[in-house]
Formats: C-alpha cells, structure tokens, sequence
C-alpha cells in the first residue's frame, strides 16, 4: 500500500496567511506545508484541500483514479470545490466499515474531539490510520485495538494521542509515525525533527511517498537523555515533552515536600499541572534500584537536587568530614549511579542544572557543590546516547 502525502500541514496550511510569527516566517521551500491530505494507491482520499490537484501532479500522481474522498475534519463539507471527476466527499459514521471495490477496507473511528478518524487496510493487509487534527482515538482498550503499520496524526498538538495508541498495543517498536496537521506551533526544520525523533515519530516534505510496511526510517528512541541548563531556561519542559508521548512514565521528584516553603509548593505544583495524568510520582533520590529494575520510562528531575542529597549524606560541607573520608564517599556514590544508569534497561529522561558558567561562589561550600556538579553531569551525559542543552528554551544538541 502506498501513501503520498499531498500536504502535512495544519488546516490553514504553513505559513498561515497573514501570519508574522517566526515559525511562518520561516516556513519557506521543503518547510513549506498545505493543508494535511492524503492519498492512498491513487484510489482513496482523505481530506479534500485547496490546490489538491496540482499537489498531486507535483508528486507525480493524479486523482483520476480516485473512487472515494473521505472527510475526518470536525466541519461536515470541504471548504473548496469539489474538482471535476472527484467524487463528492463523504463522512463515515464511527465504527462503522466501508468496503471499496479496490480491496482496501476503511474503519471510521471515534475521537474525543470532534472529527473521525480512519483505519484503512490495503489489499495486501497492510494497516494506516489516519486521524485528524486535534484527535485522539476514544474508547481505546488493552488488547482489544488493532495494530498498525503506519500513523498519520496530530504528533505535535496531542501527542496523548500516540500514548494511548502506545498504551494498548496499537503502535509497536514497527510502526512508522508521521506527524502531520504540523502548525505553527511547533519550530520548523531541523529543530522539528529532533523534537520528533525523540518521540519515535517523524516529519516528511509534502509530496512524499509512503511504502506501508517499510519501517527502516522509524526513528530510534535515545534510551538515555540527559537535559542540561540553568534556571528556568526550559529544560525540565523539554524533558517532559520528550516522554509526553509514551504511557506510563514514572516521574522521579529528588527535591522532596519542602514542608512550610510555599514557594517550592509553587514549583511542584507547576510541574505536576502539565504533566499527563496518566504519570505516576514517587519522591525520592535512592535512583539506583529504580534504574535496575524493568518498568516504563524514568524522568528524574533533577540530578542537582539528587546531589545536594548526596552531599549531605557524606557530610560535604565541613572541610574535616570532606577530607577524612567524604570525597571519597561521594564519588563512590556518583559511580554507583553512573554504573546503574550504564546497565538499566528502561529508557532514562535525567535533568541537570548546569552551573559552572556563571559567577564563582563565594563560599568554599558553593564552589564544592559547583565541581561536584560539573564532574556529575560529566560522567551522567558520558553514559547518555543524547545529551541536550537548553538556553531560552532553546535546545542545542551536544550528543
């Protein structure tokens, strides 16, 4: 079964019309992208946009074959003319199935927003599903969902959408994602790419061709990240933006309650509020047995708190107790969770501060902590597969 991809962008296309924001400034040549469309083997449309035809003739198709125009928008009609020798474009109701005389078989599926989307098998029992802008599958049960092949959905604007796909089975370390309805919302170009190649999802140019099945552009998910940055330069978001897509994460919290410091209350609070529900929390800096066992996604948050604990517990911060004993303690312990992390088999999403570029502390304590935290993200990121950092809420890729 092939997909060309007539367009991959959001419903007003990249760039919106009359739109001056950076992203659309720079959507130019292959960042450039119309209204999200979908052609399969020349005979099924999914989604009628402006300039379909043309787009299709760029790609080296044609809608003359086409025996079936489908709509997954929320609205009921397509906002263009109907080109001639298209069939009118029709919605199928949720669940309900459409057998084409081609042999390909079209499923309508329910969403918990408003629009449909649709599940199609090829003759050759290859499975797509395509949904549409701002969706998710609803009603979605474990072990009762199909499986796919290929994903074609809103990444970027509801990545819970490939979590509950992920969550019962219907998207597999096989399954090529591609993110279309792509915005403005997101950066385009090389940024957009990393950003969804840590999902385990991808982005095309317009006018691509997909083989369904051929999966050896699927990206690989790095199993160790480390996100490095100062403070409140965005790097715990970014480390949450790169699970945000796969069920079941376990947040690790160092920092603890803080009981009576309404402010870090603030904080936690902050970061419990965007973070999906489906995530469960545990408070803790013991890492080392949760990197030994098996289970879903650690984000650990952070590894600055994780050594402040560290610290106190050799007794760091007198001169005597560091000399006789403490630096040797400590570095002890930074080896045991470097050697955790180096063994574990769950994929490990660490954030960091990075310190050593501002102001020398004034304190012998202050200027401890900050080598002890420069040696710590050294041989963290020395076992990570990805190491980012984060300035303006920018991400600057080191590894």
């Amino acid at each position: 079964m092939e997909v060309t991809l007539l367009g991959t962008g959001g419903p007003a296309g990249l760039p919106r019309p009359g739109c001056s924001c950076a992203v659309c400034a720079c959507a130019v040549g292959a960042d450039a992208r119309a209204a999200t469309a979908v052609l399969v083997d020349g005979t099924l449309l999914l989604d009628l946009t402006p300039g379909a035809a043309f787009a299709a003739a760029r790609a080296g198709r044609s809608l003359g074959g086409v025996r079936q125009v489908l709509l997954s928008h929320p609205h009921d009609g397509p906002a263009v003319e109907v080109p001639a020798g298209l069939p009118q474009p029709a919605r199928v109701p949720d669940g309900r199935e459409l057998a084409l005389l081609t042999g390909h078989r079209v499923r309508a599926v329910a969403m918990d927003a408003g629009g449909t989307g649709y599940a199609v098998t090829g003759p050759d029992g290859q499975r797509l599903l395509y949904l549409p802008p701002g969706g998710a599958p609803a009603g979605l049960a474990n072990g009762s969902a199909d499986s796919y092949d290929l994903l074609l959905l809103d990444v970027v604007g509801r990545p819970d959408a490939l979590a509950r796909l992920r969550a019962v089975g219907s998207a597999g370390p096989t399954t090529d994602v591609v993110a279309v309805h792509l915005d403005h919302d997101v950066p385009p170009g090389p940024e957009l790419s990393r950003r969804l190649a840590a999902a385990g999802a991808r982005a095309v140019p317009d006018g691509t061709t997909l083989t369904v099945g051929v999966y050896e552009d699927v990206p690989d998910v790095p199993r160790r990240t480390l996100v490095l940055g100062g403070a409140r330069s965005g790097k715990s978001v970014e480390a949450e933006r790169r699970l945000e897509s796969f069920p079941d994460v376990l947040y690790v919290a160092t920092g603890g309650t803080r009981g009576g410091d309404t402010e870090w209350a603030e904080r936690v609070a902050a970061h419990r509020e965007r973070r999906p529900g489906s995530w469960r929390t545990t408070e803790t800096c013991d890492l080392v047995p949760l990197l030994a066992e098996d289970g879903p996604p650690l984000l650990v948050d952070c590894l600055s708190l994780w050594l402040t604990d560290a610290m106190d517990s050799v007794g760091a911060w007198d001169d005597t107790e560091w000399a006789s004993g403490g630096e040797k303690a400590l570095r002890e312990r930074v080896r045991e969770l470097t050697d955790a992390v180096r063994a574990s088999r769950r994929t490990v999403v660490a954030v960091s501060n990075e310190v050593g570029s501002g102001i020398v502390p004034a304190t012998a304590s202050g200027r401890r902590y900050r080598d002890e935290l420069g040696r710590l993200n050294a041989a963290f990121a020395d076992e990570c597969e990805q190491v980012v950092l984060v300035v303006a809420g920018q991400v600057v890729v080191l590894r």
